[in-house]
């Protein structure tokens, strides 16, 4: 497997005259604080029409990020678009049909429209320049998790400045120009999900309507399909860009675009991948018989190990030590665990001599766990001797242990080391320079992912879905928007140090997508010494900006789009 050593994560020019830049903007900018009316709530009961709890709203501003030496101008635009769930019809209402709750017929068609709604908040930045830019969508996952993520870390024309494996300090913090913002190579979108951030839901059945995989990918599509209408992008090169649980939701939005709505995508952007939910680390002891997520998390316990220097002996590199890993993961590890009851004591004995050798456990400890390891209980032995748990998204954190007797971590250092700073920056940034906000809460995530509805509707599936976590998969999504488009590019970035989605996971998933060999040639693969938000780490940020815009670059059908009126 071929390895270029960057940095991943998800999540963050000469000044042109604002003539300029507002000529060249994609559509006519509105006034700064431009609302569509909609009706009060009493005048919509007088003539017999539905309350629509909410507006679409947008906010214009503009302002200069310096890439590379280059100051680029852009406009700002802070936002709403109004999503409905599947099954909404957009022909008027007739009230008369409405009151008599008639369920047949043309008239009374629009009686049955749901009446669960989201006002989805989204922030889109636009390049002055000419020519059809390319345009991303970017989101993060949770499920329940806002976008602040990839918007103030990452891509961003501002960024929060935080450590690379401590807490960081309280405030005040530090935003800072981003000299890695992708907008020297596309517009940026940033979505928040419905329910998280500044968007919000209402109706009736609203949870059901949008916290789920396929409830929440027509919401993402449905609002990529308003967006491209009302800043007149149809004819722009198109991305999706999504990290961690913004990676199935890709694979699904990506397909719903490509069958349901014939938009054809240049590319897809995975950071920190999951497409498959049975090959998480995170309690695979509840799915006894399916073995594969202990051998795709070994090598990223490895990094972990190696990092804190508990691996008892010396390795070249980390990149050679991986390498290692994986074929003992693939080869002598997958052997010993599918025999099951029937491995020899002697083999058993050496398999958990070998796994202590690249985990650092104790021997005892692997084999009272019958050689099986998940990721809560590795965070919580690697470091115990230390009183310290290990991180999950980004293992080179660690934080006191809550309960040194616990058989799994507690929390996540490296989530309770940036959220403060994240929250802050985003808040700050969106009210004073965006001048959005105002008498409004950012929700940075919501709790949803107990009650999220992982049942899922594959492609050519006929049959009702399960509703567990365990067995949701959408890698046939991927492969059929892959077979449907076979232009259709991806890229899979990911942290060597990320507990949460293992990188050898995704390599795992996609060498095994159901598409022909030939298809195989239209995915690319980078890596970074990082965690899960690849972009934490400043060498590794600049290392994610540079394979993502070389990755639109070439894929755009365009002719160095980024440099069009930038000279």
């Amino acid at each position: 497997m071929v390895r270029i050593a960057s940095t991943t994560g998800v999540i963050s020019l000469v000044v042109l005259s604002a003539a300029a830049a507002l000529a060249a903007a994609p559509e006519t900018p509105r006034p700064q604080d431009s609302r569509e009316d909609r009706k009060s709530e009493g005048d919509a009961a007088k003539e017999g029409r539905r309350f629509e709890p909410f507006k679409v709203e947008s906010v214009t501003s503009s302002g200069t990020v310096t890439i590379a030496g280059r100051p680029i101008a852009y406009q700002a635009i802070a936002g709403t678009l109004i999503v409905h769930p599947k099954g909404w019809d957009d022909v008027p209402r007739d009230p008369n049909a409405e009151k008599g709750g008639s369920a047949g017929g043309d008239d009374g068609a629009e009686a049955r429209n749901p009446t669960a709604e989201a006002s989805v908040f989204y922030v889109a930045y636009f390049a002055s320049g000419g020519g059809p830019r390319p345009v991303t969508f970017f989101y993060n996952g949770g499920p329940g998790s806002s976008t602040m993520w990839l918007h103030m870390g990452a891509f961003g024309p501002r960024r929060i400045v935080t450590a690379t494996d401590v807490h960081t300090p309280a405030a005040p913090y530090s935003v800072v120009n981003n000299s890695f913002s992708l907008l020297d190579a596309t517009d940026l979108v940033f979505i928040d999900a419905p329910g998280t951030g500044f968007s919000r839901i209402a109706g009736k059945d609203k949870e059901k309507a949008f916290f789920g995989v396929d409830g929440d990918a027509y919401a993402f599509a449905e609002f990529i399909s308003q967006f491209l209408s009302k800043h007149a992008r149809w004819n722009s090169p198109k991305y999706l860009f999504g990290e961690s649980y913004g990676t199935p939701r890709s694979a699904v939005v990506v397909n719903q675009l490509e069958a349901d709505r014939s938009i054809d995508l240049n590319g897809v952007i995975l950071l920190s991948q999951i497409l498959n939910f049975d090959l998480s680390p995170d309690r695979p002891t509840g799915n006894p018989g399916i073995d594969l997520p202990y051998q795709t998390v070994l090598p990223s316990y490895a990094a972990a190990a190696w990092y804190h220097h508990k691996l008892p002996g010396e390795h070249q590199s980390l990149d050679a030590l991986l390498k290692e890993v994986e074929q003992f993961a693939m080869g002598d590890y997958a052997r010993a665990l599918a025999a099951g009851s029937e491995l020899s004591a002697s083999e058993r004995a050496a398999i958990g001599e070998k796994l202590h050798q690249y985990t650092g456990l104790p021997v005892d400890y692997i084999l009272k766990a019958d050689l099986r390891i998940d990721g809560g209980e590795f965070r919580q032995n690697l470091q115990s001797d230390g009183g310290m748990t290990t991180g999950r998204l980004d293992s080179r954190f660690s934080g006191p242990d809550i309960d040194p007797l616990s058989q799994r971590a507690d929390y996540d250092p490296q989530s309770t080391a940036l959220s403060s700073a994240y929250v802050s920056a985003l808040n700050d940034y969106v009210r004073k320079e965006l001048h959005y906000g105002e008498g409004r809460n950012f929700k940075p995530r919501i709790q949803t992912f107990r009650t999220w509805n992982f049942a899922h509707q594959q492609p050519g599936q006929g049959e009702s879905p399960f509703s567990a976590r365990q067995g949701t998969n959408v890698m046939p999504d991927l492969a059929n928007a892959m077979k449907l488009n076979p232009n259709l590019k991806v890229q899979l970035n990911a942290g060597y140090f990320d507990l949460a989605t293992p990188f050898y996971q995704g390599v795992y998933e996609m060498h095994h997508l159901p598409i022909p060999q030939s298809l195989q040639a239209n995915i690319e693969y980078r890596f970074y010494e990082s965690g899960h938000m690849v972009y934490a780490k400043d060498q590794s940020l600049r290392q994610l900006h540079d394979n993502v815009a070389d990755f639109i670059r070439r894929t755009s059908n365009a002719a160095e789009p980024s440099r069009q009126g930038l000279r």
